[in-house]
C-alpha cells in the first residue's frame, strides 16, 4: 500500500489571482520544455491528468526528437473551457527546463506570458514584458531525493507542484493522477515523486508572488470520460474485432499500437481452461515480410493485421497489389509521419493518401478509413476487419502521429454488439448444396466473389490463388477478355464499397455558402476555425469531415451546396484534393480551394483561419 497523504493545508490552499491583468480561467496552453530522456513524461502526464480530473477539457501533445537522449523535447497541454482540443499556436505558460532551448523558447512568447524556469538560467534578463518565476530546482529536490542518481528524474515533479500553486490546480488531484500513473506496484516511486511535487507546491506558496492572469477553476465537462491515445484505441478495436494474427516491424510512430495490442492480448486472449494463447504475434524482419504474412493469414481464414508508417507502406507495395488482385483480406494501420524518405519520423502529417489509395503497380484502388477521434480509432478498427473480409481485400486505416501518440479525452468506447461479418465464405454444407463454385465469379452483381478457406473438407473447395492472369474459375489465362472482365469486376467491387464505408460527418451553420472539408485529426482545428471565422469575421462555414475512401455521394452533394469549398489537409501536394479531382465533375472541381499545412506540427485553428480569410479577401 502507498503511504501517500494529502495534508489539510494543501487541500485548502489556493494561489492568489493575478494583480496586473484580468484573470484568464481555463483557457490557455502550458508548454514544458525539457530534454529527451530526462523522465519528464511522468510529470507532464500527471499535470495533464490533474487538470482533466478537475473537469477541465484538455489535450496533450508531445514533440520529441527522433534520435538520441539529451535533445530538446516539448510537451504542450491545452486547457479549454470551450472544449477545443486542437493545437493552440500561442504558448501562455512556459516551463523552461532545457538550457539549450530556453532563450529561444522565451523569445518566441507573446507579451504577458508566464515563465517558470530553472533559476541559474536567469531568463528574466531577456525580456521585461513577461511574468517570470525562477525556481531553485536542484536545491528543492535534494532533501526529498537522497539518491543523487535519481534526482534528474524526480526534479521534474518539482515543477508540477510549482505550476499547481500558480494556476490553482488542486493538489489532491495531482496526488490522484500520480497514483494512477505509477500504479499499485510502484508505491515507493510514487511516494518519492509526491514528495517532490509537494516540495514545489509548498516552496511556491511561501516564496512566489503570482502576477500572471492564468488560473484554473473546477468545471464539470469531463464526467465519465477517459484519456487515451489513438494507437491504444486502435489496438483495443483490433482485439475486440477478433484479430488472431498480428505481424509487424517496429517503426515510429506505429510501434506503440502493436505494443499496446500485445499487452491487451496477453491479458484477455487466452483460453480459460488451458491458458493457451488464441492469437499469434510475429515480429517480421521487415515490412515487406510483415504484410506478406498478414495477407497469407487472411487467405487462411485468420483475422490478420499489420501496423506501419509511410516508409513501411512503400515497401509493402508489391504484396498489397497481390492482396488486391488475388483478393486477400488484411487490415493495415498506417500511422502517418512526415516524409519522403526518413523525413521527420517524430512529426505528424497526412502525406500517405495517394500512396495508399493507389498502392502497387497497375490499376489498383484500395479502401481507406480516416479516423478523426480516439473513439473512431476504436470503432473503425473494429469495422475495418469486417470490411476486409466482406470485400476480400486489404483495408487501410490511416491515422497520424498526432492522433496516434498523443493524449485525447473521449467518451468510453461502446461495446461492439454486432456479430463478426466474415463475408462470402462457403462451408462444406454450402458446397454440398452447390456442387461447385467459381472463385472469382460475380454471382450477386456486387463484384464480390465467393471463397472457401483452407481445410474445408469438400472436393469442390479447392482453387488456385493467383497473382497472375486468371478467369472467374481461378484458372490461368492471358486472354484479353478474361483480364478485362476481372479488372472490371474489381472496379465494380470498389463501387459497391461506397455504400458500406463510414459516412462523412456534416456540421452546418445557418446561411453558410463556404465549405470546409477535412479528414482525420485536422477536424479538431477545422471545428475551432469555423467558430473563429464566424465570431471574428462573420464568415459562416459548413464543415464536412470525410471518414473513408472511396468517397460517398455525400461529398458531391456537399460541394454542390457551396459556393466555395476549402479542402484542408496536412501535406504539401494537396493529396486529398487530388483524390477528389479524380471523382468530381469539372464544374464541382472549379469550386475547390486548397488549404495546406505541412510543417510537421499538428494543425492549429489560427493558421487555418488566417489562410481562409486571406483567400476570401483575394477573391473579394
Amino acid at each position: 500500500m502507498s503511504t501517500l497523504e494529502v495534508s489539510p493545508v494543501e487541500t485548502g490552499h489556493e494561489a492568489p489571482s493575478g494583480n496586473h491583468a484580468p484573470a484568464v480561467s481555463n483557457d490557455f496552453s502550458i508548454q514544458v520544455a525539457t530534454v529527451n530522456g530526462s523522465g519528464s513524461q511522468t510529470a507532464n502526464t500527471v499535470l495533464l491528468r490533474a487538470l482533466f480530473q478537475m473537469g477541465i477539457p484538455v489535450s496533450g501533445k508531445n514533440m520529441f526528437p527522433s534520435n538520441i537522449a539529451g535533445l530538446p523535447t516539448w510537451f504542450t497541454i491545452r486547457a479549454s473551457k470551450d472544449g477545443y482540443v486542437a493545437r493552440r499556436k500561442e504558448i501562455d505558460f512556459l516551463v523552461a527546463m532545457n538550457p539549450e532551448t530556453a532563450r529561444e523558447d522565451v523569445l518566441k512568447l507573446e507579451s504577458g506570458a508566464a515563465v517558470v524556469y530553472d533559476e541559474p538560467l536567469k531568463l528574466d534578463q531577456l525580456r521585461s514584458d513577461l511574468h517570470f518565476y525562477p525556481v531553485p530546482f536542484d536545491k528543492l529536490v535534494a532533501p526529498v531525493c537522497p539518491e543523487a542518481k535519481l534526482r534528474k528524474l524526480v526534479r521534474n515533479m518539482i515543477y508540477d507542484g510549482v505550476v499547481a500553486w500558480l494556476l490553482g490546480i488542486e493538489m489532491p488531484e495531482v496526488h490522484r493522477a500520480l497514483v494512477k500513473q505509477f500504479g499499485k506496484r510502484k508505491a515507493k516511486a510514487a511516494d518519492l515523486n509526491w514528495g517532490a511535487a509537494q516540495a514545489g507546491f509548498d516552496w511556491a506558496g511561501n516564496t512566489l508572488t503570482k502576477t500572471d492572469p492564468y488560473r484554473v477553476e473546477r468545471m464539470d465537462r469531463n464526467a465519465g470520460k477517459i484519456i487515451i491515445d489513438g494507437n491504444s484505441a486502435c489496438a483495443l478495436g483490433a482485439m475486440f474485432a477478433g484479430v488472431t494474427v498480428v505481424t509487424w516491424y517496429p517503426i515510429t510512430p506505429s510501434s506503440s499500437l502493436v505494443e499496446s495490442l500485445i499487452g491487451y492480448l496477453k491479458r484477455f486472449r487466452h483460453e480459460p481452461e488451458t491458458g493457451k494463447a488464441t492469437y499469434a504475434v510475429v515480429q517480421a524482419e521487415d515490412e515487406l515480410s510483415a504484410v506478406g504474412m498478414a495477407l497469407s493469414a487472411g487467405w487462411a481464414g485468420a483475422r490478420a493485421m499489420t501496423s506501419t508508417s509511410g516508409p513501411g507502406i512503400s515497401l509493402m507495395s508489391e504484396f498489397v497489389g497481390l492482396g488486391y488482385y488475388a483478393e486477400l483480406p488484411a487490415v493495415i494501420f498506417d500511422i502517418q509521419r512526415v516524409g519522403p524518405s526518413t523525413g521527420l519520423p517524430t512529426r505528424t502529417s497526412q502525406g500517405d493518401l495517394l500512396t495508399t489509395a493507389l498502392l502497387s503497380h497497375g490499376d489498383t484502388h484500395h479502401p481507406i478509413f480516416f479516423p478523426g477521434t480516439a473513439e473512431e480509432c476504436f470503432s473503425m478498427a473494429v469495422e475495418a476487419f469486417d470490411f476486409a473480409e466482406r470485400f476480400q481485400t486489404p483495408v487501410f486505416v490511416l491515422s497520424d502521429l498526432d492522433l496516434g501518440m498523443n493524449s485525447w479525452m473521449t467518451e468510453p468506447f461502446p461495446y461492439p454488439e454486432k456479430p463478426l461479418d466474415r463475408g462470402k465464405v462457403l462451408t462444406e454444407e454450402d458446397l454440398n448444396k452447390l456442387g461447385s463454385f467459381a472463385r472469382y465469379r460475380d454471382v450477386d452483381g456486387d463484384g464480390i466473389g465467393y471463397r472457401t478457406l483452407p481445410g474445408t473438407h469438400h472436393a469442390a473447395a479447392a482453387y488456385f490463388t493467383r497473382g497472375s492472369g486468371h478467369n472467374d474459375k481461378a484458372q490461368y489465362t492471358e486472354r484479353e477478355d478474361d483480364y478485362r472482365n476481372n479488372m472490371d469486376r474489381l472496379a465494380r467491387k470498389f463501387e459497391t464499397m461506397r455504400r458500406y464505408v463510414p459516412a462523412p460527418l456534416l456540421d452546418r451553420r445557418e446561411g453558410a455558402r463556404v465549405g470546409l472539408i477535412s479528414i482525420g485529426s485536422s477536424g479538431f482545428a477545422v471545428a475551432e476555425s469555423s467558430d473563429q471565422l464566424w465570431k471574428e469575421y462573420g464568415i459562416a462555414t459548413d464543415c464536412l469531415r470525410l471518414r473513408a475512401y472511396p468517397f460517398t455521394e455525400d461529398l458531391k452533394a456537399f460541394v454542390q451546396g457551396c459556393e466555395r469549398v476549402y479542402v484542408v489537409e496536412q501535406n504539401r501536394d494537396a493529396q486529398l484534393l487530388g483524390l477528389m479531382r479524380l471523382e468530381l465533375e469539372p464544374e464541382l472541381i472549379a469550386k475547390l480551394r486548397s488549404v495546406r499545412y505541412y510543417g510537421g506540427l499538428p494543425l492549429d485553428a489560427r493558421t487555418l483561419t488566417d489562410e481562409v480569410v486571406r483567400q476570401e479577401m483575394e477573391r473579394a
